[in-house]
């Protein structure tokens, strides 16, 4: 189930559509039930062609119990000029709208959450749902670490998928790049690439999403595919490592970090190791995401 099919839910919906996936049916529901049914209508006529085939309709809260996933991007839109966490309250709001319903249904899968703030979303979700930690995953930095990965691999002209490297911490302005652990072909990314040029990418990474909504007004196909990898790994029990948003158990709290993603949602939170820096940057990070979530419980 995908809850929302604005621009990021219909993205998600549509990335599944291209390429194969183990998704037997997707079902869309929205509070406004003509957008949901009129992107239903939009995406079918994709099916004749597309590598899989799919069930795809629309529904409501009541048939969650029947789904493995509980995909919600509904919520308020980041407007140019607006940070993820001035949109707090208001999705906060959205959100306990949509888990009470669905957890009343029955519903036993893992839930994906990719509304924004996601950290905080996410947390919120757990103790609303009252799902294990596992079974509640966020987006996290995803998008960020691919945005990282891309900017790397221009840099030393090499394919993206060659490079490993995250963006660490709150999907949001204190997200930063774990330098001590990116490479590109074992060979560490801190002797192939200056400071300053590593600077430089780590910030344009950390605000392009500012810079494609005050372009466009909106960012949703990279998001779209980053979560179908999620979704994939979860589905095909893949346990791929990915910097998805997980329970910290230190910091009592989700946030942006490598876990092993397979069937049953967060296999494991790996326990990379970080320089001092990068620890006191992980800190602050964790410290703004605490702050989301007081402003969102108060």
């Amino acid at each position: 189930m995908i809850v929302g099919t604005g621009n990021v839910g219909a993205s998600i919906a549509y990335a599944l559509l291209n390429q194969r996936t183990p998704v037997k049916e997707i079902v869309l529901t929205d509070l406004n039930r003509a957008d949901a049914d009129g992107e239903v209508m939009d995406l079918s006529d994709a099916l004749a062609v597309s590598p899989s085939f799919l069930k795809l309709r629309t529904g409501d809260y009541d048939e969650a119990k029947d789904c493995d996933l509980c995909v919600i991007t509904a919520g308020a839109n980041q407007k140019p000029g607006e940070t993820r966490t001035d949109l707090v309250k208001k999705n906060a709001v959205v959100l306990r709208s949509i888990v009470e319903p669905v957890m009343k249904s029955g519903f036993s899968g893992i839930f994906l959450i990719v509304s924004n703030p996601v950290d905080t979303l996410a947390y919120l979700t757990q103790q609303i749902s009252g799902l294990p930690h596992e079974r509640v995953i966020g987006s996290g930095t995803v998008l960020d670490s691919a945005r990282l990965r891309f900017r790397l691999a221009e840099q030393l002209g090499v394919h993206p998928k060659s490079v490993h490297a995250y963006q660490i911490g709150e999907h949001g302005d204190s997200e930063f790049a774990l330098w001590s652990a990116a490479t590109m072909g074992g060979e560490k990314i801190t002797q192939l690439i200056p400071e300053r040029d590593r600077i430089a990418i780590e910030a344009s990474v950390r605000d392009k999403a500012y810079q494609i909504i005050k372009k466009k007004g909106a960012t949703h196909y990279g998001i779209g595919t980053c979560v179908v990898q999620i979704i994939n790994s979860i589905l095909n029990d893949e346990r791929r490592v990915l910097p998805v948003s997980n329970y910290d158990d230190n910091a009592h709290l989700y946030n942006g970090f490598p876990a092993v993603v397979g069937r049953a949602g967060i296999i494991r939170r790996l326990d990379t190791s970080m320089t001092e820096q990068e620890g006191i940057m992980f800190q602050k990070s964790n410290n703004a995401i605490k702050k989301t979530i007081e402003e969102a419980t108060k």
